[in-house]
């Protein structure tokens, strides 16, 4: 099977415009502790709170920001409350990726023409600085796509939210932006959500990666990536592959409990400082053994960065047409074996790292055996 699909045939309209990621929303057990979590490990900035002290009686939710990246978590007082039926199935996890539209009725309501589900329908939420609309549709799992317009809007992040700060900002780690979400879905039915993306929302395909593409002894997966319209949304969607073992698809669906977010990549303009920076504050990244680096120049030819300094960080390097991309992957975030993140650094470069699929796998691999769920 090809690699990279090419459409340039085909004539892509989106079904609306999509400016960007608006915010990513995470369920957890502890909205207070993973925001102190995010800002001193990451380097997120906390811009705005609501809870029982603005008048949100069950919810919890801090926002954290660096850069043009927005974290929202969120968790309840009640232990009966949605939230905390999430956090009891899933663990922490991303609940919401909400996409920043210029008119979220409209939006909504051609998505829903083309057959998607609803999660909420739009309302227009209101304070002092303004109003925002808001609708929402679902996607694989029990992860939603919150539409947000909020063209006429100047407070911190919400109505409802009140602009919040502590000592702990403007420690930034040099995150800039989303580069992409990766979804993990059960076998069958990665087809089914890339044909959701490109009927129901009109994004592209632009990649697919097939289980000769992402495999070791072991293991091995199936993935197509979709992207919308100006490329600022890509979505890739994996699912499991026959293999000798249960591949790391399998272990996150039985520890998720079902489809859901598997990594958020994160975009930074010098991967080096900021891996230096997350690994002296305790974030811990899967290894790839150093003879990795015996030859990975004779494959992706010169770069500018120094191979001793990658080499002494673990980062790893690939190239495509039109250049070349460094990333490092961290370990999961919690105690199941869930979601992580991707630091990404592109020089050019828009693929994903299909050149070091093979020792990554085999680095989670490692950490699976580890657990004893390989």
């Amino acid at each position: 099977m090809d690699t990279l699909t090419q459409n340039k045939t085909q004539e892509i309209l989106d079904t609306f415009p999509i400016n960007g990621t608006d915010h990513v929303e995470f369920y957890v057990g502890n909205a207070k502790q993973s925001a102190l979590f995010y800002q001193h490990c990451f380097g997120f900035d906390l811009v705005a709170y609501k809870g029982p002290e603005t008048g949100s009686r069950d919810t919890i939710s801090y926002v954290l920001q660096q850069n043009k990246i927005r974290f929202v978590l969120s968790s309840s007082v009640k232990s009966n409350h949605e939230i905390m039926r999430h956090v009891d199935l899933h663990g922490d996890g991303v609940k919401v990726l909400a996409l920043w539209v210029d008119d979220a009725k409209d939006a909504y309501d051609k998505a829903i023409a083309k057959g998607a589900e609803s999660a909420f329908e739009p309302f227009v939420s209101k304070d002092d600085d303004g109003e925002v609309v808001m609708a929402g549709i679902k996607t694989y799992g029990e992860t939603i796509h919150t539409l947000v317009e909020r063209k006429n809007y100047t407070g911190a992040f919400l109505p409802g939210f009140i602009a919040k700060t502590n000592a702990a900002n403007g420690n930034g780690t040099g995150l800039q932006y989303i580069d992409h979400c990766v979804g993990n879905v059960e076998l069958g039915k990665m087809n089914h959500w890339v044909k959701f993306y490109q009927e129901v929302l009109g994004f592209k395909l632009l990649i697919t990666f097939d289980d000769k593409d992402i495999s070791t002894k072991y293991t091995a997966l199936m993935s197509k990536v979709v992207s919308n319209g100006n490329g600022y949304i890509k979505f890739p969607i994996n699912e499991p592959a026959e293999g000798l073992k249960r591949s790391q698809i399998d272990e996150y669906l039985d520890f998720y409990k079902g489809a859901g977010v598997q990594h958020v990549a994160i975009a930074t303009n010098d991967i080096c400082t900021t891996v230096r920076e997350l690994r002296n504050r305790g974030i811990d990244f899967l290894y790839v053994p150093d003879n990795y680096y015996e030859d990975v120049l004779d494959r992706v030819g010169d770069i500018e960065e120094d191979l001793a300094t990658l080499k002494e960080l673990n980062i790893l390097i690939d190239r495509d047409e039109e250049g070349y991309l460094l990333q490092i992957f961290t370990k999961p975030l919690q105690d199941r074996p869930t979601v992580f993140f991707e630091i990404i650094q592109r020089r050019g470069a828009q693929s994903f790292g299909k050149g070091n699929f093979k020792a990554l796998f085999e680095a989670i691999e490692r950490e699976q055996a580890i657990r004893g769920t390989l």
